[in-house]
């Protein structure tokens, strides 16, 4: 008899193993998995929301179930709709939900007309049916996904308004001066940026939003505001169930929960007291998954098919757990290619969701993304297969591509603030709005950011992703400056 795995969520994580393995997914939303990190571009007009479906998966998806209770004695899932689906294996996969900030204005599940968080499909198109030229906008966040949305926003046309509570922009993966650069540009694009800027409540005639009220006094006018204040681990069904939650449902190594029949992946997971919330950290997860669950469903199920995943890479292929990933956004937490006229209609243009986070699979090493390759181009040759092992963690490196009449690229990883005791080296070039840094602690790199020029980032990726000593020969101008034959 086969192992029934039931997979309960269909974002990237979900999609990803039930693309390794044959699995009953339920998928709350009504549409097919979707490429989450290219959102930002659906909403500014680069592509159809069709065009960002992932691969199929192993198995049709059940659309538009909603699990709302597990049964861990009997091993059932009850579904919204009454129905109850058996597990031998259980894996959630349930996500994150955005995070609704405390707004006098801003009461109950129900929120105003023309106020959106940025999370899903269904909250992009609802965006882009509202916003026309001219269109006053508000984002409220000046994180990654606040940056996204606000250049999505400013490119059809709206007047936009980023605010942000913290000092600068991306405060959480940029130091000052990068941050710098890039309010630069967001500004470029139009968009009216406020740093140290908290909102207080928001204004509403009819039930429809008509103003955001800052703490200072201070009132912008607003016809669509965008909540992009983070996400939050979306632990409901577990804690219900008794499942062990901190911030995230707590998992060990081989991403079980405090029942050794029901895992947790993605967003939603907490490993190692770490909770990532990107999408990078949930793909390894699922392949991480898929190779320890590969023992109980059969080799066959598990890669002797060797069907394709993503990136092109088989499924039966694995590779090292503990790797640098590239978060990125063209930005988005979730993209990276600008806007046009008429949006690609051929899914083989759109690059799958490695590419799209400018990472290729073998190695683990991040490489710049070209807009003009076919689908499946960047992908290098999977590794051999080794020992399984479990997941041990993912480096995330975050990366952004900002359009505009000039282009802006960006990439930080690790610490970009230096401690007492650290060798930092910079390189700036004011005329090309380009700027490198690194941060070495005794012989090792732990960090850097770099903005506008980004031809050392692979070596500067392996360096760092490696956790390995410096060679003493080499001065530490030369990782600014080797490219490590990555452009």
């Amino acid at each position: 008899m086969s192992t029934r795995i039931v997979v309960v969520g269909g974002g990237t994580a979900g999609a990803r193993l039930a693309q390794r393995l044959p699995v009953t997914l339920l998928g709350e939303e009504p549409h097919a998995p979707y490429n989450r990190v290219l959102l930002a571009d659906v909403l500014a007009g680069r592509y159809a929301p069709e065009v960002i479906a992932l691969p199929g998966t192993r198995e049709p998806v059940r659309l538009g179930v909603r699990a709302v209770r597990i049964d861990r004695a009997a091993r059932t899932v009850e579904c919204a709709d009454g129905s109850l689906v058996a597990y031998d294996r259980l894996v959630l996969a349930t996500g994150s939900n955005p995070v609704l900030p405390p707004l006098r204005g801003l009461r109950g599940a129900a929120l105003p007309a023309g106020v959106h968080p940025f999370r899903t499909l269904d909250d992009c198109l609802e965006l882009r049916a509202l916003v026309r030229p001219g269109a006053r906008a508000v984002v409220i966040g000046g994180g990654l996904l606040g940056v996204s949305a606000a250049r999505a926003l400013a490119e059809r046309g709206a007047d936009v308004v980023l605010t942000q509570q913290g000092e600068r922009l991306m405060e959480r993966q940029l130091d000052e001066h990068a941050s710098a650069l890039l309010r630069e540009h967001v500004e470029a694009l139009g968009v009216e940026v406020h740093t140290e800027c908290r909102v207080s409540g928001l204004r509403q005639r009819g039930g429809a939003v008509t103003a955001v009220e800052l703490a200072d006094g201070f009132v912008l006018d607003a016809q669509v505001v965008v909540l992009a204040c983070g996400v939050r681990p979306r632990v409901a069904l577990a804690r219900e169930a008794g499942l062990e939650v901190a911030t995230g449902i707590v998992v060990d190594d081989e991403l079980r929960t405090s029942d050794p029949y029901v895992h947790a992946i993605g967003d939603c997971a907490e490993h190692a007291g770490r909770v990532y919330g990107l999408a990078g950290p949930a793909l390894d997860q699922a392949d991480a998954l898929a190779d320890l669950l590969a023992s109980v469903v059969g080799s066959r199920s598990a890669g002797a098919e060797r069907v394709g995943t993503t990136d092109g890479t088989p499924a039966g292929a694995s590779a090292p757990r503990a790797r640098t990933r590239t978060e990125s956004t063209s930005p988005s937490g979730c993209g990276e290619e600008p806007e046009a006229e008429a949006p690609p209609r051929a899914p083989s243009r759109v690059p799958t969701l490695p590419q799209a986070l400018g990472f290729a699979r073998a190695g683990g090493t991040p490489i710049a993304p070209r807009d003009d390759r076919p689908h499946g181009a960047e992908a290098a040759a999977p590794a051999e297969s080794g020992p399984t092992t479990g997941y041990t963690g993912t480096r995330a490196l975050t990366r952004l591509t900002l359009r505009g009449p000039k282009p802006l690229d960006l990439a930080a990883f690790g610490e970009v603030t230096a401690r007492p005791g650290d060798d930092v080296v910079q390189l700036t070039d004011a005329t090309r709005s380009a700027y490198r840094k690194v941060v070495v602690r005794g012989d090792r790199l732990v960090g850097g950011v770099l903005l506008g020029d980004l031809a050392a980032v692979g070596a500067l990726a392996r360096a760092w992703e490696g956790d390995e000593a410096l060679p003493d020969e080499a001065p530490l101008l030369h990782l600014l400056t080797h490219d490590g034959g990555s452009s």
